[in-house]
């Protein structure tokens, strides 16, 4: 079969995830990028960052809950009661944002109660990508998935900006009907594939509690692999870069440009920030879904610490750039690097993991790797009002500083990875 898996070889699992999860995706990213828009006009630019932040906390938890309880009461459940407690969220939003209720707290709430679900459903379905496929074809797979996502981050988009102004509850109400679909879907089409001995139900006579200080028990031998500590410590401090996408970038982006001409030759069309925002997260999507799986098989080839290194400093530059910048191509150029910094890393990073994560601890391994992302988008919600205490070129200074700081982490973890394999080697 050599180096990659067709998708027709694929475990009937993840063939019906692709397709269900890429609905859910376009659905999704339809309304998504534009919510940091819509919580800062509701509720103002300090205050929404600080609701942003609050929100992510609780994911923060349910992602770590989450890893145990696909370990312990199986995938496919997990991700069944995430799809279904998702779509409910939606609709519940919908209903928040309609003119006949018009409650921007009831959103917020339900904004985060889908969050809360959408970090259960997270470890499960990377647990289950490591139990169906052999090592070397995983961070093919991986990277297959992650343009999957990225289609829908190129369609989603384009067809928020021209649709969510006018229809936000009618994308609300499709995202929540998509979500009970794909919950049906899963709970028809596929099958569970958690080791046996860790899907057992779990002991009925043990107090509530017990569950609780099983998980910490078994996070805690995951704090103490120190090479796994750093890489997502590393990872907390690029994604302070890479998680502005949807929350700094849509805001600075509609106060610099109010209206920019677009033009190619004779051709020429009027953007307004908004719209902007729209095309350049589009071309974002469209870039990782056209490059992710080359760049992948292009990467592989080089040794993974100066990938990481050099992901981290990509990022670095491009967030200069965007400060600098008060044009529609100068953005675009910025978000062109920016994505090359998320490719270098994308495919590589999960199977990384997988081969630091011994076999009855997966979930937790990629529940914990994904608090990469969790704790990231805890904090970076802050860069919004940082924007009013500090102006944005500071803010924007900050960020790049923060990714220079995790290409050095990632030096440090890699020294650490080399020492404790030539000890294992002796």
């Amino acid at each position: 079969m050599g180096l990659s898996m067709k998708i027709r070889d694929w475990d009937i699992n993840l063939k019906v995830r692709l397709f269900g999860e890429a609905m859910m995706n376009i659905t999704y990213w339809m309304f998504f990028p534009f919510l940091t828009i819509y919580f800062a006009d509701e509720f103002g630019k300090s205050k929404a960052g600080l609701l942003l932040v609050f929100s992510q906390v609780f994911s923060v938890i349910a992602n770590l809950m989450g890893g145990y309880c696909a370990d312990r009461f199986g995938r496919k459940r997990m991700m069944v009661l995430s799809s279904i407690g998702q779509g409910l969220s939606f609709l519940v939003f919908a209903a928040a944002s309609s003119p006949w209720l018009h409650s921007p707290w009831t959103g917020f709430v339900s904004f985060a109660c889908a969050g809360v679900f959408g970090s259960f459903y997270w470890p499960a379905s990377q647990a289950m990508v490591a139990d169906v496929v052999e090592e070397k074809h995983r961070s093919n797979v991986f990277a297959i998935f992650y343009t999957a996502i990225n289609i829908a981050v190129v369609i989603g988009p384009i067809l928020g900006a021209i649709f969510y102004a006018a229809y936000r509850v009618e994308l609300l109400i499709i995202a929540g009907i998509v979500c009970l679909l794909l919950g049906l879907i899963l709970s028809k089409w596929t099958h569970e594939t958690a080791p046996k001995s860790k899907s057992a139900d779990p002991d009925t006579n043990g107090k509530w509690y017990d569950f609780l200080l099983n998980q910490l028990r078994d996070y805690s031998l995951i704090v103490k692999d120190r090479t796994f500590l750093q890489f997502i410590m590393a990872g907390v401090l690029a994604g302070q870069t890479f998680m502005q996408l949807d929350l700094l970038f849509p805001v600075y982006i509609k106060e610099v440009l109010q209206d920019s001409s677009f033009a190619i030759g004779n051709w020429s069309l009027t953007v307004r920030g908004e719209q902007a925002f729209g095309i350049i997260l589009a071309e974002n999507g469209l870039l990782v879904a056209l490059l992710t799986v080359s760049v992948t098989k292009w990467m592989s080839k080089y040794y993974e610490r100066n990938v990481f290194i050099f992901s981290s400093v990509a990022y670095a530059i491009s967030v200069i750039m965007f400060s600098l910048t008060h044009s529609i191509w100068g953005f675009i150029l910025s978000m062109a690097l920016f994505t090359f910094g998320e490719l270098m890393g994308a495919g590589l990073q999960q199977s990384f993991v997988s081969k630091l994560a011994p076999e009855h601890m997966r979930g937790q391994y990629f529940a914990a790797a994904s608090l990469r992302y969790t704790i990231s988008r805890t904090i970076a919600p802050l860069s919004i009002p940082m924007t009013v205490w500090i102006g944005y070129n500071w803010t924007f200074f900050v960020l790049f500083i923060l990714a220079l700081l995790s290409a050095a982490m990632y030096w440090m973890m890699f020294h650490t990875f080399e020492k404790k394999n030539i000890k294992m080697q002796h």
